[in-house]
């Protein structure tokens, strides 16, 4: 099995957070959003990895630091890493192609802006598997149309009458997946375009009026990690779920001085704690200091100093100084704001 994991896009609607670093690479709960949404797949199949296929954007932005955590998230899940680029973003068609000698056998596509929690067996008579989740808005996503089998035979944007409450979540499964790579590159060579771009879905499209079978696979949940409401409400979720697992939060060398931490957090190596509290729902990362402060629903990076403020619904950067009395805010990475 392999997994592929488009991540060139820089993420503007994350901003000023994606400035510095790529979106997929912001931590929730602690850890980078693909690295959990890779790790989390993973789970999910239940079977051996044997290739993780990163497609990323410019070296200068998705450079070789980042290639390197992506090297050591694959190795560390016993499967081989591959680094492409996607130099000229095209969609997210082109992107797939972008690593076309690593579309062959079983595979995972995923892209790297979302978070699941899900159980379940893939079905394998299946040609495909397209996992969508259950919305109350279905208007406002592209949704699965099913026959009676309960097999997809449409996609469909954002409808206007009802088709179904199955939204596309962005994570597919192709028990052939070279089979997806040769419908793409016709609609490359024809210049099939949707939006400006070359899309997945046209490729898709294709397979499916090729006659070959696509269920789907439900997950329990979906996390947006698209804009920066939704990932604080998505780390909040995330360290719940972290929380009933009793998986380990708080790092143990935290400095904790005259203070409170209320949980559930994660506290990395290294936080110094001082006249404050902090939690539910908080993220810091390694080596950031917090004084006199009170913070909740918030997610504040790594080796940044935070004093005399009142955050609820922040995200804060890496090296960032906070120092005042606003709440809902939002800096990213290198800034100070007294």
């Amino acid at each position: 099995m392999k997994i592929i994991v488009p991540m060139a896009g820089r993420g503007s609607r994350l901003r000023p957070h994606t400035l510095t670093v790529p979106k997929p690479l912001i931590p929730v709960a602690g850890k980078p959003i693909v690295h959990r949404l890779v790790e989390d797949i993973a789970g999910v199949l239940n079977e051996e990895i044997d290739e993780i296929a990163f497609i990323l954007g410019d070296p200068a932005f998705f450079g070789e630091e980042v290639v390197e955590s992506l090297k050591v998230l694959a190795t560390g899940l016993g499967a081989k890493p591959t680094i492409y680029r996607q130099l000229d973003p095209k969609g997210t068609g082109h992107a797939i192609m972008c690593a076309k000698d690593s579309l062959s056998g079983p595979a995972v596509i995923a892209y790297a802006d979302t978070l699941i929690r899900a159980d379940f067996d893939l079905d394998k008579d299946a040609d495909a598997v397209i996992w969508t989740k259950k919305v109350e808005n279905p208007e406002a996503y592209g949704v699965v149309n099913l026959n009676e089998k309960n097999e997809i035979i449409e996609l469909v944007e954002k409808p206007e009458e009802f088709v179904s409450d199955q939204a596309v979540i962005g994570i597919y499964y192709f028990k052939e997946v070279a089979q997806l790579k040769n419908e793409l590159q016709f609609v490359l060579d024809n210049n099939i375009i949707n939006g400006g771009e070359y899309q997945i879905n046209d490729g898709i499209k294709r397979m499916m009026s090729d006659g070959k079978v696509f269920k789907t696979g439900t997950v329990d949940e979906w996390m947006d990690c698209g804009n920066k409401e939704v990932t604080v409400e998505t780390n909040q979720r995330m360290l719940g779920f972290l929380s009933e697992a009793n998986e380990k939060l708080i790092a143990d060398n935290v400095i904790k001085d005259n203070s409170t931490i209320i949980e559930p957090c994660f506290i990395g190596e290294n936080v110094i704690l001082k006249n404050s509290s902090v939690g539910p729902f908080v993220s810091i990362g390694e080596g950031t200091i917090i004084e006199n402060s009170n913070v909740k629903n918030s997610i504040i990076q790594t080796n940044s100093t935070i004093r005399n403020a009142d955050l609820d619904n922040a995200m804060i950067g890496n090296y960032a100084t906070f120092d005042g009395k606003f709440t809902n805010v939002s800096i990213g990475d290198y800034s100070q704001l007294k």
